[in-house]
């Protein structure tokens, strides 16, 4: 063809390709933002210092030193790979979490997040999942290094022409970052990935200084000294039931799109309490954690320590901090925990203290699985009525229930159904297949708003069913949210708070804890006090410390 080779042709246009290909990809690597609602054209059209660093630093050095040479442009490869597999997981942490990913501590919930995602998208479709996010994590660990290397290579092979680039982009960029030019709120002259690198790195000391002054206050716990006779007086011969219920937070109250349900369901279940004799008290908590984690507030709420990371959390149950549930167990009571998303054993468990421990396992459900809960929350609190609860003549007990219901992705939540029929389960036979699944809720958020609400408003209604119908005049129920929901339904920064509710027929109960100033009912307002989690333990040791026995029913205390 005119003594044109194409084949030749046709392999400078792919190298060429290929070359800015990986430009491409080390600016997009350089520049990229962390958030996922930041992400757009614009956020890429920047000019990346560090780029032209590493251009300068390859010409500079002459060919004798070509082996420093490719120690830097490798060095530079691994380190911009490792920078990106950290923005990627910043993006992923920040809509999940909302916070972004921490190198020393967020490595441990691998394994947790696994489990998650596999209980949440059972069979194909959560391995899909997995499997993609770990194509694409290693993607970025393969290919930025080889992106790297090859535009250093195009340079070289270029060096008048990449001199005379960096002749004009260098002054440019000084000029646009004097004058801080911005486009769509960024700026065009750019050095992020250098302050995000200074950045993981600059917070490590604290981090250690943390660990240090966590691992002190697990260590000195004044309820330590505290005589068992003088623990928890005024719930003396009472029951009392800890109900943790999942991704309830602030913003299904706060949120116009979310709330009618749910308050529908709130102030529908105070009339009904009431008629059965109860009164109750509503607040908010500040959560340690957003969007999942949830074993992280449990420790909280029970310790009475600010645990907001895996690296707190691991400290924490290596020590002899006392726990609510420990200090009842003290003071006397049977201290049993219901954990139906658990299905093996749980070595954690040991630090609570508990006399019990019911799982998926154990706990005598003989019905379906709803997705990731694998049984309804119904089932739960009728399960600790029936194995704990119901028998006369007994030592009070404290139990810890944690809800399953409403956990992401918020599929398949059942329907309520009359408290007596709940038996071993069997009669939720059937019922999972007519509910929305994962695909009929998870393309469009709207949905999932909607299917987060529905979860929430079923679960605060088993609580309701489960008190009318086993009216006890010697129970008291302290109902609280773990966290926040996830970004997808919360928005971006809604905070991490979460209501909280005492629920009681006694009295006394409100009484004690009169001066909290609590809303009455079970919806907090707008107005209500706001306490950070960790508070709530010593509250209420305070607020039922030494006093006369309330109880009555259950007053067998050893």
């Amino acid at each position: 063809m005119n003594g044109v080779d194409v084949p030749t042709v046709q392999r400078r246009a792919g190298a060429v390709l290929l070359t800015a290909t990986a430009v491409g990809l080390v600016v997009a690597a350089l520049v990229a933002p962390t958030r996922l609602d930041e992400l757009s054209p614009t956020a890429f059209l920047r000019l990346p210092v560090e780029l032209l660093v590493l251009l300068g630093v390859v010409l500079a050095l002459p060919e004798r030193l070509r082996h420093l040479r490719a120690l830097v442009v490798g060095g530079t490869g691994v380190v911009l790979a490792v920078v990106t597999v950290f923005k990627l997981l910043d993006v992923a942490f920040l809509q999940a979490l909302n916070r972004p990913f921490d190198p020393m501590i967020d490595w441990r919930y691998a394994g947790s997040i696994v489990e998650t995602v596999r209980g949440s998208a059972q069979g194909w479709l959560g391995v899909a999942l997995l499997l993609t996010a770990a194509a694409v994590l290693l993607a970025a660990l393969v290919l930025v290094p080889l992106a790297v290397r090859r535009t250093a290579r195009a340079a070289l092979r270029h060096r008048p022409a990449t001199l005379r680039l960096l002749a004009g982009l260098a002054p440019l960029w000084l000029v646009l970052s004097l004058l801080g030019v911005h486009t769509g709120g960024v700026a065009l002259a750019s050095r992020a990935a250098a302050s995000y690198v200074y950045g993981q790195v600059a917070r490590i000391p604290s981090q250690l200084r943390d660990q240090r002054a966590f691992a002190l206050a697990a260590a000195t716990d004044p309820e330590h000294s505290t005589p068992a006779a003088d623990l928890l007086t005024g719930l003396r011969g009472k029951d009392v039931l800890l109900v943790f219920v999942e991704s309830y937070g602030r913003v299904a109250l706060d949120d116009p799109g979310l709330s009618p349900g749910i308050v529908r369901a709130l102030d529908s279940g105070t009339r009904e309490l009431r008629r059965h004799g109860y009164e109750s008290r509503s607040a908010y908590l500040t959560s340690p954690t957003f969007g999942a984690l949830s074993w992280l507030a449990h420790a909280t709420l029970q310790s009475g320590l600010w645990v907001d990371s895996q690296q707190r959390y691991d400290q924490l149950v290596t020590t002899r901090r006392e726990t609510l549930s420990s200090l009842f167990g003290r003071a006397g009571w049977r201290t049993v925990a219901a954990v139906p998303a658990n299905d093996r054993d749980w070595p954690q468990g040991a630090f609570y203290g508990f006399d019990r421990v019911y799982d998926a396992r154990t706990i005598g459900y003989r019905g379906p699985r709803f997705g990731y809960p694998t049984m309804p929350d119904q089932f739960t609190l009728d399960a600790v009525q029936q194995l704990e609860l119901a028998p006369r003549h007994r030592r009070p007990v404290m139990a810890e229930i944690d809800l399953l219901s409403s956990h992401a992705p918020w599929s398949r939540t059942p329907r309520l159904i009359a408290q007596e029929d709940v038996g071993d389960g069997s009669v939720y036979a059937g019922m999972p297949a007519t509910l929305p699944s994962e695909s009929d809720i998870w393309p469009d958020p709207q949905h999932v708003r909607a299917a987060y609400a529905g979860s929430i408003a079923y679960s605060l209604r088993s609580v309701v069913s489960f008190l009318s119908t086993y009216d006890d005049e010697d129970l008291v129920v302290v109902m609280v949210g773990d966290h926040q929901p996830a970004t997808i339904v919360s928005g971006e920064d809604p905070g991490h708070d979460v209501p909280v509710t005492v629920v009681a027929q006694d009295p006394s109960v409100m009484d004690a804890i009169s001066g909290w100033r609590w809303d009455p009912g079970l919806r907090p307002s707008p107005a209500a006090p706001v306490w950070r989690m960790d508070a709530l333990r010593d509250e209420l040791l305070a607020a039922f410390g030494p006093e006369r026995e309330t109880g009555t029913a259950h007053a067998e205390v050893r």
